[in-house]
């Protein structure tokens, strides 16, 4: 009988699908690369947008100064590009939602519609000078928001001196009033983003962020929030102490403090978890929490080609991306497994 039983389980372990494995190490090809590879600083970030009325931006002074001492060559913030938002505009049947703001005013006051202005910026900068003047300014950031630019928009303006700031060049009354919202929203795009590039010097940002794969479509909307919702309920005790740590860094204006915490792994590793793990285990007739992590998992590989793209043309760059802090396990992981691409850790950067 044993014999029989271990001839059985040998034909069984013969009939099971073998679980593959990746044919080549992609890992390894660039261990003798020429020059020096590209390095990724990926800054987890809070949606500023949430801060409390007593929230002051230059409590992110001490944050701005170790980012310019990383000194990004290139830095990406998490918003649409208006190249994504024309196409999300155009097939509205296929994206569903618009995470795009509306572009008609910069329209009537430049003339340009999204392409002709994303061609505008391209062109402009293509040729741009290494000290341009007030007037080019004003012009390439009028070109940058008809162009669903916005933070890049504000890149230039914030470049200029104060008695610049004004109309003329393509910016009327109400895109200098736009503009002159931007610089106080308080948006991570814009009070990280934007006012590093314009420390540094740079031209401007990169929006990186995709929202074309991640409308996930049900026949129960109602149902699919309720499962969801779920599987994340087990794993908000922690998440609540987490917030809790971190609403008192808010509270006394201890913003690198805040940086420093959310960005540490142990914390990564709970929002991972959160987003995705309790997700996975949830059991759910439909499969709607495994559907959504397919939503949140090609939403971030598509912001990994938008952020691999900046610096396409610049192997050896240092590149700072600021994400929501539930992206960065993403984007360090995968970014990371690209040839020529080093991450270097926040940690380190926000000491």
């Amino acid at each position: 009988m044993s014999m029989r039983w271990a001839k059985w389980g040998w034909m069984l372990a013969l009939a099971a699908p073998a679980v593959a494995q990746a044919q080549v190490d992609l890992t390894v090809l660039d261990k003798d690369m020429a020059g020096p590879p590209a390095r990724v600083l990926v800054l987890g970030s809070v949606h500023l947008s949430g801060m409390p009325e007593t929230f002051r931006a230059e409590s992110l002074n001490p944050v701005l100064d170790r980012l310019a001492a990383f000194k990004p060559d290139i830095i990406t913030i998490e918003s649409m590009s208006g190249e994504e938002c024309d196409l999300a505009a155009r097939h509205p049947a296929v994206y569903g939602l618009d995470f795009c703001p509306n572009t008609d005013a910069a329209k009537a006051a430049t003339g340009l519609d999204v392409p002709a202005a994303i061609a505008a910026v391209k062109n402009l900068l293509e040729t741009w000078p290494a000290q341009p003047t007030p007037n080019q300014r004003r012009l390439l950031a009028s070109r940058f928001l008809a162009a669903n630019d916005r933070a890049s928009a504000l890149v230039q303006w914030l470049q200029l001196p104060a008695a610049e700031r004004r109309t003329g060049d393509g910016l009327n009354d109400e895109l200098v009033a736009m503009l002159q919202k931007l610089a106080t929203r308080n948006n991570e795009s814009y009070q990280i983003g934007a006012q590093l590039a314009a420390r540094l010097g740079l031209q401007r940002v990169h929006a990186v962020d995709n929202h074309t794969g991640d409308n996930v479509r049900v026949a129960d909307e109602a149902a699919f929030g309720k499962a969801l919702r779920a599987a994340w309920d087990t794993g908000k005790a922690e998440l609540a102490a987490a917030e809790k740590r971190q609403e008192a860094m808010t509270k006394n204006h201890d913003m690198l403090g805040l940086y420093r915490d959310i960005n540490r792994p142990a914390n990564l590793a709970m929002l991972a978890d959160l987003n995705a793990g309790t997700a996975m285990r949830w059991v759910s007739r439909e499969g709607y929490p495994q559907m959504w992590v397919g939503g949140w998992e090609t939403r971030n590989l598509r912001m990994i080609a938008n952020i691999r793209e900046t610096f396409r043309e610049r192997p050896s760059a240092r590149v700072l991306s600021i994400v929501g802090v539930s992206h960065k396990p993403w984007l360090d992981s995968w970014l990371g497994q690209l040839q020529g691409v080093e991450i270097v850790d926040a940690e380190q950067v926000l000491k």
